[in-house]
């Protein structure tokens, strides 16, 4: 019997170690009915304080493949061909996300982890001194007395030797608005002195957030994909679901999507828009044009244009840019932070044409008669229009050739007027993001070389500009809602600089900033926690265990369904009272003679 035992423990060392020591991330099927999965610990929440980012093996209870009557018949006859094997692995991938992940009975939890230990034990006969597994968990149906719903394996090691194994087990209970029926401190620190007789105990505090949850940030009608939690971390916790103390160390978890029609940047968001829908136009050959946003078609606002500025043309270029009526007509509904720091008022000819144009165009004709009469305009010294210094645009280089009576032959064929226009819209965006953050003494130019570079070509650009709009999205958000100080902001702009740099453009992507919890005192004291948990550890390094109890407005565990004591439908609805869910996570470490 025990040699039994020691071969499916080296059977199913030898697959984890395989799967292990694989590039690949596909879930791997053992004995037909489990699944194992590769992922890092911090992608399941009950699991993410335990593991972090390092890479665990999950096993879970496998979808059952999905066998179609007919080819079963044709399976029977004849080999399946590699295209029905896709399709039924796309008919079962269906399957297992409409199902979620499926738990295994608790029996044979127990013996994966028993297999596991006794495979990284050198001193069990027949086992090699074998090189350290990942973490393995294993998904649980809760059909114990404890309704355990993980149990979890991780390998203690001196130096390159397994000396020892932590076993962890995850209890859960359903929701709860009755706060006497939570556990005490007193009852958490007699559970970790039933698996750990200690010298020596600490208990430790963290809580999560959601600022963008509160009543007054709710007051400033901020409804969109965007997040901002602030996480926390003390020291002598003192009673279950305690305020955190102000001494606290505080980081602040800050998603925020774009397009937002509340939002500051809302205006700036939709510009943006219009120029990646000509950079699309560009690349694809393809381009779906948007209702424009003034009545008079772009030729005649164009021409109107171009008529006031011959009939102003004795009038002094720094006065010239007050014409800028198009960029003006949404300010009885635009937020005061729009109109105070990123709409200029020293927009250029270019600019302004650029802005009139981005209202109006809605076909590549469109774009090639503007710039056709601004082209007869320059080459007949009908305007004489002045444009930055630094402008860098193709319309802006016969500008200046226009000053000299010597402006090159443009072609406004084919996508030239288009890659025209952009090039105006990426010129004009630019500086508007410049004027706020360097305004805002936020950063400085050398720090956004890379951003404002035009050695790289358009499509790059436009890019680079997305990630500085999202980037100026995250800083406006913090400014205007949490109302954050300037030495804050400031590390949070160089922060956002740095990431994108070296990063792909993700409006998913977490930035972190640390604060003191002073700063948002007022959003979070008088509201609940998302999640709520203390932890008593005993123990160093290695050989650290711990006990913990997590208290959430959520379910932390996705593959069971909880009782709670109440109706549905008052789940942390308007009711005083917040629903809790609960979810303890114990310990133990068994140590390798």
């Amino acid at each position: 019997m025990g040699s039994k035992v020691i071969s499916s423990a080296k059977e199913f060392y030898n697959i984890l170690r395989s799967f292990q020591d694989e590039e690949s991330n596909k879930p791997c099927i053992y004995e037909e009915d489990i699944q194992m999965l590769k992922i890092n610990g911090d992608r399941i929440p009950v699991l993410n304080v335990y593991c972090g980012k390092q890479p665990v093996f999950v096993c879970e209870k496998a979808v059952p493949k999905i066998i179609k009557p007919e080819d079963q018949q044709m399976c029977e006859t004849s080999t399946c061909t590699d295209s029905d094997d896709d399709d039924d692995d796309a008919d079962d991938d269906t399957l297992q996300r409409e199902l979620g992940p499926q738990p295994l009975t608790i029996m044979k939890a127990r013996q994966l982890l028993s297999w596991y230990t006794l495979s990284q034990n050198a001193n069990v006969s027949g086992v090699d001194n074998n090189p350290a597994l990942h973490p393995l968990w294993v998904r649980c149906d809760m059909s114990d007395p404890a309704r355990t719903t993980w149990f979890g394996a991780e390998t203690v090691c001196m130096g390159s030797k397994v000396s020892g194994v932590k076993l962890y087990s995850v209890t859960c209970k359903g929701s709860t608005v009755d706060k006497k029926s939570l556990i005490t401190l007193d009852e958490l620190k007699q559970e970790h002195k039933k698996r750990h007789p200690p010298s020596s105990m600490t208990i430790k505090g963290s809580a999560r957030f959601s600022l963008f949850g509160s009543t007054v940030v709710e007051k400033t009608m901020i409804e969109s994909q965007s997040s901002v939690t602030v996480d926390f971390k003390w020291s002598h916790v003192e009673s279950v679901l305690e305020t955190p103390p102000l001494s606290s160390t505080a980081t602040l978890n800050i998603k925020v999507s774009s397009g937002d029609m509340r939002s500051p940047m809302y205006e700036m968001y939709r510009e943006l828009e219009f120029l990646q829908t000509l950079a699309d136009g560009l690349r694809t050959g393809e381009t779906e044009w948007r209702e424009p946003l003034e009545s008079k078609s772009a030729v005649n606002l164009t021409k109107a244009f171009l008529e006031e500025l011959q009939g102003t043309a004795k009038t002094l270029p720094d006065q010239a840019p007050k014409t800028t009526e198009p960029t003006k007509k949404n300010t009885e509904t635009d937020t005061p932070i729009f109109n105070s720091f990123l709409e200029r008022g020293d927009l250029d000819f270019v600019e302004q044409l650029w802005v009139r144009m981005r209202r109006s165009v809605t076909s590549y004709q469109d774009i090639g008669d503007c710039l056709k009469l601004v082209t007869e305009a320059l080459r007949y010294g009908d305007i004489k229009p002045w444009i930055h210094r630094d402008s860098n645009s193709s319309l802006s280089k016969l500008i200046l050739q226009s000053y000299h009576q010597q402006i090159d032959h443009v072609s406004l064929t084919g996508v030239t007027p288009v890659h025209m226009l952009l090039e105006m819209g990426l010129d004009k965006m630019r500086k508007d993001y410049i004027n706020y953050l360097i305004g805002e003494e936020l950063t400085t130019l050398n720090h956004l070389c890379y951003y404002l570079s035009t050695e790289v070509e358009l499509q790059e650009q436009v890019i680079r500009l997305r990630k500085l709009h999202h980037l100026l999205e995250i800083i406006v958000t913090c400014s205007t809602f949490l109302g954050l100080p300037y030495d804050r902001l400031f590390l949070l702009t160089q922060s956002c600089l740095q990431h994108y740099k070296a990063s792909p453009y993700n409006e998913e992507h977490e930035f972190k900033l640390q604060i003191k919890p002073a700063l948002i005192s007022h959003f979070y004291q008088k509201e609940q926690p998302v999640v709520w948990e203390a932890e008593v550890s005993s123990g160093h390094g290695p050989r650290e265990v711990r006990t913990s109890i997590q208290l959430s407005d959520r379910p932390l565990v996705d593959h069971v369904i909880f009782e709670t004591d109440y109706p549905n439908e008052t789940v942390n609805g308007d009711s005083e009272d917040c629903a809790f869910f609960s979810t303890m996570v114990c310990c133990s470490l068994v140590n390798f003679a």
